[in-house]
Order: structure tokens, then C-alpha cells, then sequence
């Protein structure tokens, strides 16, 4: 998969919940999975999904950044409605949250 491509995303840290590990990790954003896209952890492909205001169940959405993570075997996609973008700085400020703590770096097209 690449940017731009189409997926679905199933959630299972909805907006508004906190980690299950980490009780004072709050998600501003929904994130989730991609079912069946393993990813280098030996787990299925963690996603942040931006430009939606309310907890969900699943997305359907546009990748639209990948989060390269220089001190992790992992990357996150950043997924987000067919007709919204966001730029780096953007992004950033939504997914902060967790992503200070690595040392990553955003990718977009």
C-alpha cells in the first residue's frame, strides 16, 4: 500500500477513549487497524484516521501520510476523507499525542 491508495480502517481505539496499556494516553484521533495488512511488529497495520469529529466503528478513507518511526520496527498510514488533505504541520498536531515519544518522521505525497 501507498499514498493515495483507498482501505478501511477498523477502530479500536475510538476517539475520545484512552489506551488500554497507558491509562493517561488520551486518542484526540480514531486509530485502528487495516484487518489482514501485517505490518513489521508482527501485528495488523495501525492507522490514524484525521478529519472525523466523533468516535467510530470502522473508516473508509484515502492514505494520506505514512509516519516512518527512525527508532521502531513500525510505521503508521495516516488515512483521511477522499476530499480533505492536511500538511505536515497538521498532521503532526494530531498525532503528537503518541508520536513524541519516537523519533518520527511524516511522509506525505
Amino acid at each position: 500500500m501507498e499514498i493515495g491508495d483507498k482501505i478501511t480502517v477498523t477502530i479500536d481505539r475510538p476517539l475520545g477513549s484512552y489506551h488500554p496499556e497507558y491509562a493517561d494516553m488520551y486518542y484526540p484521533v480514531n486509530y485502528g487497524y487495516v484487518e489482514g495488512i501485517m505490518a513489521p511488529d508482527g501485528e495488523e497495520q495501525d492507522v490514524y484516521v484525521l478529519g472525523a469529529d466523533c468516535p467510530l466503528e470502522s473508516f473508509a478513507g484515502r492514505i494520506i501520510a505514512i509516519v516512518r518511526r527512525n527508532d521502531d520496527v513500525e510505521e503508521k498510514w495516516v488515512v483521511a476523507p477522499e476530499n480533505i488533505t492536511f500538511t505536515k504541520e497538521e498532521i503532526w498536531e494530531q498525532i503528537r499525542f503518541q508520536e513524541q515519544y519516537f523519533d518520527s518522521e511524516i511522509v506525505v505525497e
